[in-house]
């Protein structure tokens, strides 16, 4: 079994709702995430997947967040735009995508600061 993973980054706002202290207000964070996947066989060439197209994927989901207010996206205007949250939307987002490739999504970890993290996985 092959694991690999990418990290890239982006940079977003949001604001919790009902979370009774500063995060309520509006505030930004410089967003880590890291995708992992993984692979029992390699290709041709011995690889599960050309990282280059693992952050192509990647990017094509992260880039509907770079730059934005994350309350008014879909589903953040109606779920709260936690860590938590935004790393489950990211995974289903990137499992659906990689349907066509021959890995398989592990988990996406979403960094909002050097020391707090959120990973999903199934």
């Amino acid at each position: 079994m092959y694991k690999l993973k990418i990290i890239t980054d982006f940079d977003a706002a949001h604001q919790l709702r009902g979370y009774k202290g500063k995060c309520e207000n509006i505030h930004g964070h410089n967003w880590k995430v890291e995708v992992e996947v993984f692979s029992e066989n390699l290709n041709n060439i011995g690889l599960a997947i050309d990282f280059k197209e693992l952050k192509s994927i990647t990017e094509s989901v992260i880039s509907q967040l770079d730059h934005t207010f994350i309350n008014e996206i879909f589903p953040f205007n109606e779920i709260n735009p936690s860590s938590e949250n935004i790393a489950r939307w990211i995974y289903l987002s990137l499992k659906d995508k990689l349907k066509t490739t021959s890995v398989r999504l592990y988990s996406v970890t979403v960094w909002e600061s050097e020391r707090a993290s959120a990973t999903y996985f199934e």
